[in-house]
This record gives C-alpha cells, sequence and structure tokens, in this order.
C-alpha cells in the first residue's frame, strides 16, 4: 500500500504532520480507514513534552486515543468483524487473557499499550489495531458521533455509572469542557439532577441548553448556599470533577451530603483536601474513575440511542490532518471546546 498522512505530538508545542506506510497487519488484526478522531485534553501532555501516560518515544508514535471510522481489512483470524463495518476503537490494547482484559479493563493490564500514546493511534488516515480492541457502532450513528462515545461520552457514563445515579440523586459536575458537558448528558439520561459549575459563562450556559438544572460559577461567593438549596439542604448526593483542580475538589467535597461520592476524572497530580471533615465525619467515598470497561459499551450505546443523546452537539469545531498544527493551537489555548479530525 502507498503512504498515509498522520500526526505527530513531538513536544515543545510541535506538530508534525508526516507521510508514513499504511500499516501492515496481523492475522488478529484490522485495518480501519479513520472517519473522525478527537483531540482529547490529555493530548496536550504530548503537545507540551509530559505525557500523561509514558512508555515510549511520543514522536515515534501517531497521536489520537478517540477514533471511529470504516474496517477496510481483516486479518484471516478475524471472524466478528468485516470490511464494511462502522467502528470506533477502544484504546487500551492489553494482552487478552490476563485477570484484568478478561474482565474488560484492558488499561489495567500490566503490559498494556495505549493508542496514541504508546502505540500507533487514530489521528492519521488507516489504524491498525488487534480486532478485540474494536466497537462496533450502529448505522444510525455518525462517526463523529462514535468518536465522541468512547472516551468523552463512555468516560463519563462509566463514573456516572459508579455514582449509582437515580432519579433521586442531585450531581455536581466541577469543569463544563468536553468531559463535563458530556457528564451532564449522561447524568441527565440516568435520571439524576445536575448543578454544572464552570467560571466560563458560555461553558454555563452551554451546559444549560444540555440540559443541567443549575449552572454556577464556583468563584460566587453564594455558590455553596445555592448548591444546598438545590439538593433540598442536605448536600449533594453525588459530585464528579473533570477539572483537576484542588478548589474544586474541596468545593465539591463540602457540598456532598452524609454518604456522598465524588468520582475523580480529571487529571492532576496532587491535591490537599481535609479528611477528617470532609471524608471521615461525613463517610463519603472519593474514588478514581479513568475510560470504561469494553463490556460497558453496549449500555453506552444503549443510553444513547434511548435518550436520543446528540453527542455531535458537543464538537464545537472539526479539521483535516493537515490542519493538525492549527487544530492544537487552537485547543490548547481554549477557542474550541471538543475538536475532532473528520475526513
Amino acid at each position: 500500500m502507498s503512504n498515509m498522512t498522520a500526526v505527530f505530538l513531538p513536544g515543545n508545542k510541535q506538530v508534525e504532520v508526516r507521510a508514513v506506510p499504511v500499516p501492515t497487519i496481523g492475522p488478529d488484526e484490522v485495518l480501519v480507514e479513520i472517519k473522525a478522531s478527537c483531540i482529547c485534553r490529555s493530548d496536550l501532555s504530548l503537545y507540551y513534552g509530559n505525557a500523561v501516560i509514558s512508555g515510549g518515544d511520543s514522536n515515534q508514535f501517531v497521536c489520537g486515543h478517540e477514533p471511529a471510522g470504516v474496517v477496510v481489512q481483516v486479518g484471516e483470524a478475524v471472524t466478528e468483524f468485516a470490511e464494511g463495518d462502522n467502528v470506533a476503537v477502544y484504546l487500551g490494547v492489553g494482552c487478552g487473557v490476563c485477570h484484568h482484559c478478561r474482565t474488560g479493563h484492558f488499561y489495567l493490564c500490566a503490559k498494556w499499550k495505549c493508542l496514541g500514546f504508546t502505540m500507533d493511534g487514530g489521528n492519521a488516515e488507516f489504524l491498525k489495531v488487534p480486532a478485540r480492541n474494536l466497537l462496533k457502532s450502529p448505522r444510525g450513528l455518525s462517526h463523529l458521533a462514535a468518536a465522541i462515545s468512547t472516551d468523552a461520552f463512555g468516560t463519563l457514563f462509566s463514573a456516572s455509572r459508579k455514582l449509582g445515579i437515580s432519579g433521586l440523586s442531585s450531581i455536581g459536575i466541577w469543569g463544563m469542557g468536553p468531559m463535563g458537558t458530556a457528564g451532564t448528558l449522561a447524568v441527565k439520561a440516568m435520571g439524576g439532577r445536575v448543578v454544572a459549575l464552570d467560571p466560563i459563562e458560555e461553558r454555563r450556559q452551554f451546559a444549560l441548553s444540555l440540559g443541567a438544572d443549575l449552572a454556577l460559577d464556583p468563584r460566587d461567593d453564594t455558590a455553596a448556599d445555592q448548591i444546598r438549596e438545590f439538593s433540598g439542604g442536605e448536600g449533594l448526593t453525588g459530585a464528579i470533577d473533570c477539572s483537576g483542580q484542588s478548589v474544586a475538589h474541596n468545593m465539591a467535597l463540602d457540598a456532598l451530603a452524609p454518604m456522598g461520592k465524588l468520582a475523580l476524572v480529571g487529571e492532576a497530580a496532587a491535591t490537599t483536601i481535609n479528611p477528617s471533615d470532609q471524608l471521615i465525619r461525613k463517610q463519603v467515598t472519593v474514588f478514581g474513575s479513568w475510560y470504561f470497561s469494553i463490556d460497558e459499551y453496549a449500555d453506552i450505546l444503549q443510553l444513547i440511542e434511548t435518550h436520543g443523546i446528540d453527542l455531535e452537539r458537543l464538537a464545537t469545531h472539526t479539521f483535516a490532518l493537515k490542519e493538525a498544527e492549527t487544530a492544537f493551537r487552537m485547543f490548547d489555548a481554549r477557542e474550541t471546546e471538543k475538536a475532532v479530525f473528520v475526513r
């Protein structure tokens, strides 16, 4: 086969669009023609050169861990996928046989590799992956929506499910970037009420348009009182932090009702909290939530379909691969929310 266009992030805010050979697949692998591939905030760690997932030289791997497209070639051992299938791709490639892989958590495998970080990712015309990493997407779902259904929506679906959301839930979400807005859609579809918090007015308005019941500026002196009133005086049943900010962690813990739960989704190297008052006395649970187990994808698709969730609304800007430098510069400057390479 001929060459293809692919994007690399060698660090120091450099973006390189290169011509590289189209991958050759093995017996249990497939070749996917990429139609949509999202930029994620964690990609900026590669952009700057301090990768949140390390294990190789980022200069040698195609970036992008949220791709979707069409299967164009299957290895001779592949039986469950065929040319022409619409698919999204699960970002963690594990050994396939350890306990974590067999329970669907490929990213917990001791030998795992991550699309776009420690192996070639989806910001290219074609992607080679093991067939077991494919997520078959229904014909009615666009490639753009399928790409967003993985890391952005899937991650927040999984975090929301761990919070045990029902029609009785009141959930605070800190940070209304692509993850927080996806969380708003997930929590609302599961029956919970949402208070969205972000210092940026446009983001608060967008959250309200997606169904948030209340949107607050976390810097507002009355925000804590408004959250208490929103939650019936008792406090929130659950919270999700997508900001990675210590001030948000503290605000969320203070806002939780006794027995409440906080899901940490936003990357953070360190934080400072008050365990006695915020955790121990209130018997609060704090947990990390990263991506989703591969067996959850059927439920993710079902929630999208049965609640008519329009994931394309989360994509504010689309780019061609050759515009990668502009795309990453604008994303870094927060001139876009969810930015997606499309073909």
